[in-house]
């Protein structure tokens, strides 16, 4: 078993039947209710799922001006997982109770270690028990720490200071994750500022989910990125949203549409609104 991308209730099931099963993570949160991933998770979860909280694992400390969800350092991220039991062999199976989007934070953080096997369950949740597929409320035992390491990097990120620059050059586009009234500047709910970094477009991330809410197809996920990039190559693109993790899942629904190698700005808008002299503009455009 070696999947990259997506991987459907179906064959997770048949995967966790197998000698060597995936290694399983419940990622489900609320950016408005922190502990609510945990409750879902201690309610009911996957056979062997191990809970990932956004803010303990999945992000770094904050210093005011990185974001509401800053990396953490690359080499702690890697032991963390090397703590939870993986090795570099290990295929990694994400899902959350959201459509992917925290799922997807960890599939773009296994990669930023270099790290290939790992896919996000098509549906999450939802749709493995859609599937007929059992939940349990019991803990798995702690995982023997593993051997995982650091390898080069499978993916690319932009920092602020080139974010900046880019506006000028406009070598890449950027396009944000965040809702469009959002990106217009109307109802800004998470941020001090409104607003959205200029010559950015907005691709609000549900719109890579079809109505069961899995991914939509690859060839329609193509269509609508092309028709929003103008048909540029991935190495042009870079995401962003709200803080760095709704962008992943942009980068996910782009690399299953065939669209490899854009970039992912980590801090996303809630760095860039907080630098000083950050230029911003409004509008649809």
């Amino acid at each position: 078993m070696h999947l990259t991308t997506l991987v459907s209730a179906d064959q997770l099931a048949q995967a966790l039947r197998s000698p060597r099963p995936p290694r399983v993570f419940d990622c489900s949160y609320d950016l408005l209710d922190h502990d609510a991933g945990g409750r879902a998770y201690r309610a009911g979860h996957l056979p062997g799922a191990v809970y990932l909280h956004l803010e303990q694992v999945l992000s770094g400390e904050k210093t005011g001006d990185n974001g509401r969800h800053p990396l953490p350092p690359l080499a702690t991220f890697v032991q963390s997982m090397a703590d939870l039991g993986l090795d570099d062999d290990t295929q990694v199976v994400a899902y959350d109770n959201a459509g992917g989007i925290y799922a997807a934070r960890l599939w773009w953080m296994l990669r930023w270690a270099g790290h290939e096997a790992v896919a996000v369950l098509d549906g999450g949740i939802a749709a493995w028990k859609a599937a007929g597929q059992p939940v349990t409320a019991e803990v798995p035992a702690a995982a023997p720490a593993g051997g995982f390491r650091q390898r080069a990097s499978l993916v690319r990120s932009m920092d602020y200071d080139a974010i900046d620059a880019n506006i000028d050059s406009g070598v890449k586009l950027v396009i944000d994750a965040r809702a469009p009234d959002r990106f217009r500047g109307e109802n800004e709910t998470m941020d001090p500022v409104a607003g959205h970094i200029p010559g950015a477009r907005n691709r609000l991330f549900k719109d890579n989910l079809a109505a069961d809410g899995r991914f939509k197809p690859a060839a329609q996920l193509r269509a609508e990125f092309d028709a929003i990039t103008g048909g540029r190559p991935a190495e042009q693109l870079v995401t962003q949203c709200g803080s760095g993790v709704t962008a992943c899942h942009n980068l996910l629904a782009m690399e299953v549409a065939g669209l490899q190698g854009a970039a992912l700005y980590p801090g996303s808008w809630s760095e860039y609104s907080a630098r000083p002299g950050a230029r911003i503009a409004v509008g649809a455009d």
